[in-house]
């Protein structure tokens, strides 16, 4: 008899400390709600307390927490990106009405004066070629919000992609009369890469190039597999070169410029599995690519 009085104590002390401890934890989970319900209607940056000492619900905080954290971030870089996005499209949509504008009075007086056809017809040209220019870098920048972007890597020699691009571009050189110094390793460096990505990323740092170069240019491709363009540029500064991979970013007297093209060139390099770096020493910008072996 004594023994089934124990036993109906002893079942009494559980069902009480159960029912406290489930009390308890209705009581936090209370506290989680509301705290975080006032969290994100309010947008603060506080986190979420409790009363309890319990060390799963403890947990349980700690991880909503951790996770509050990361969405506070993913919106702030999103409100950012936004205000980026809207800033971009309209720099762009201004700098392309310039050109069409000049076109449209340039064919207008083309059919008024023939004496100066060809005059008129260089300067269509090359507002044409202006307009082609902002066309692409619109290109790039769907492109650059597009994360899904897929690539497909096979052994490619950089050295002759390398050449290809250089040679591509001989006559942008001509025009802004600079003279590239070219040193490439005859040992032949291949890489698994994404070929046209590759092309993508020469063509954007040589356009840097020409945007920002006072004429002093060199390219070297070592035989370690290293890629350094190197230029003069005495309108940038160390300051300006740490955020010459930002997306968006513009360097203040670079005409027509929509600070994509650095960040896309990142963004590809990236994703074939390399690495890109800038820096700013003794007024010369270098970049310097390596793809993984």
């Amino acid at each position: 008899m004594i023994g089934l009085y124990v036993t109906i104590v002893i079942l009494c002390i559980l069902l009480l400390f159960t029912t406290m401890k489930i009390h308890l934890m209705k009581k936090s989970m209370k506290e989680i709600r509301v705290s975080l319900s006032e969290i994100l209607q309010s947008d603060t940056n506080t986190v979420i307390t409790i009363t309890s000492r319990d060390k799963q619900i403890k947990q349980l905080t700690n991880e909503i927490n951790r996770e509050l954290k990361v969405l506070r971030k993913e919106k702030l870089q999103y409100q950012n990106g936004n205000q980026e996005l809207k800033r971009i499209m309209t720099n762009i949509s201004h700098d392309m009405r310039t050109p069409l504008t000049a076109i449209s009075g340039y064919i207008e007086l083309l059919k008024d004066n023939k004496e100066k056809q060809v005059k008129y017809l260089e300067i269509i040209e090359r507002k044409t070629k202006e307009l082609t220019i902002l066309t692409e870098q619109l290109f790039d920048f769907s492109k650059a919000m597009d994360i899904g972007t897929k690539i497909v890597k096979e052994s490619y020699c950089i050295n002759e992609i390398l050449e290809e691009v250089l040679a591509n571009d001989y006559t942008l050189f001509k025009r802004k009369n600079i003279v590239p110094k070219v040193e490439i390793c005859k040992e032949k460096i291949y890489r698994n890469v994404d070929r046209n990505t590759v092309i993508r990323v020469f063509e954007n740092i040589l356009s840097n190039v020409c945007k920002y170069s006072n004429g002093n240019f060199k390219i070297k491709l070592g035989t370690e597999g290293k890629i350094t363009f190197s230029n003069k540029a005495t309108s940038l500064d160390a300051t300006t070169v740490q955020k010459i991979f930002d997306r968006y970013f513009t360097v203040e007297n670079a005409k027509k410029s929509t600070g994509l093209g650095l960040s896309i060139s990142k963004q590809l390099v990236e994703l074939n599995g390399g690495n890109i770096t800038a820096q700013f020493k003794n007024q010369y910008l270098i970049i310097e690519i390596e793809f993984e072996k």
